[in-house]
């Protein structure tokens, strides 16, 4: 089982908690957690990534062990402590401003 964390706003969208249980078959990929994670919560479609591209949205952050994803291929492994849910995939919300 994949850790999947959630900011607020996808929370109270998707109507759960912090913390997702994920079940993610093959390989554990960005793209593998997000299309778990968007078929078992629809609510959550197009709000992370683009329905039609699938490329994440601007202002959505993709974290793992203290490391920034956000810029890696969809397609890469994640880490293997995600993979065996030791750690968990955090999808944080950007913040801008001046």
């Amino acid at each position: 089982m994949i850790q999947v964390v959630l900011p607020t706003n996808l929370q109270i969208l998707a109507g759960v908690g912090r913390v997702l249980q994920l079940d993610v078959s093959g390989q554990v990929t960005q793209r593998s957690v997000l299309d778990a994670l968007e078929a078992s919560h629809p609510a959550l479609l197009g709000t992370v990534r683009d329905q039609v591209s699938k490329k994440r949205r601007p202002m959505v952050r993709f974290f793992a062990c203290e490391e920034d994803l956000s810029d890696e291929s969809p397609d890469a492994p994640l880490p293997d402590e995600v993979a065996t849910g030791k750690e968990p995939f955090l999808i944080i919300g950007a913040i801008a401003g001046g």
